[in-house]
């Protein structure tokens, strides 16, 4: 993959990557295509089978991964990640992916203190996390690429997603703060803004009946890719030393009016939210 790079005119083919979340939805996505790539790649996971599976894909299609558990709201836990997969792979790690994510919704005052910390936990820790402990080994290596997974929820700032709303700001701040921090060290820096793609973030989420039903009804009828195209976007992006990865129309549209009109999207916002019931 061209974006890793040992020197600036010695370009390596190869990636070793690690991919948070790895067990379902875009983390499969991105190991399954990193593999396709001709990666060796750690697939991790909260739900150690799930990443297994994963695993099996990548072996069946003839390329090598490792499966380990690790839930990345803690911060020892990622700490092992990090030196495991340089044991498991036998080389420096290249591309650390902070894809696992939670998510939550709901009025803000229905929201307990825990549903914020649950959330924080996983969508914001995760990534900082995956930073604190992959920069360090980039620089030291001489190069690297990292991405984050946020949302357009980063930005749009729906009613009822506070949490996670919050939570995907907060990656996506910590996102372009790096990009421009790394980009002396050789270190690449992606964030992945995505709508609605087909995952199980829904399903095992903390998300109200009547915005998972409405949900899962987009995801069947209105939904604009896979997680897969979407995979295969972030990474070419990446190669060419992009920023952001907004993968679908809705996002763009959403950001074009948010960055242009920031007042009067967010009194449409408002008065488009009393009409819900």
């Amino acid at each position: 993959m061209s974006f890793l790079k040992r020197n600036k005119t010695k370009p390596s083919s190869k990636a070793y990557a690690v991919v948070t979340g790895a067990g379902s939805g875009i983390g499969r996505s991105f190991a399954l295509e990193l593999a396709k790539r001709n990666g060796t790649v750690v697939c991790a996971d909260i739900n150690l089978d799930a990443a297994k599976e994963t695993v099996d894909l990548i072996e069946k299609a003839g390329a090598t991964a490792f499966a380990i558990q690790c839930d990345v709201g803690v911060a020892e836990q990622v700490e092992h990640l990090a030196n495991e997969a340089e044991k498991l792979m036998k080389h420096p790690v290249t591309l650390v992916i902070n894809n696992a994510g939670v998510g939550l919704g709901g009025k803000f005052d229905e929201l307990s203190l825990d549903d914020w910390r649950w959330c924080l936990h996983v969508n914001q820790w995760g990534v900082i996390h995956g930073c604190h402990y992959f920069v360090p080994r980039f620089k030291a290596l001489g190069y690297g690429a990292i991405i984050n997974v946020a949302s357009a929820a980063s930005y749009t700032a729906a009613p009822e997603m506070s949490a996670y709303n919050v939570s995907k700001a907060g990656v996506r701040a910590l996102s372009e703060t790096l990009y421009a921090e790394l980009k002396k060290d050789n270190i690449r820096v992606n964030c992945l803004c995505p709508t609605l793609v087909p995952t199980n973030i829904i399903k095992d989420g903390r998300i109200p009946e009547r915005y998972s039903k409405l949900a899962d009804h987009a995801l069947m009828n209105f939904a604009m890719t896979t997680s897969d195209s979407v995979a295969k976007l972030t990474l070419d992006r990446l190669d060419k030393g992009e920023l952001y990865t907004t993968p679908q129309v809705d996002a763009k549209l959403f950001w074009l009016m948010k960055r242009t009109a920031p007042n009067l999207y967010a009194k449409f916002l408002g008065f488009s939210y009393q009409f819900v019931k």
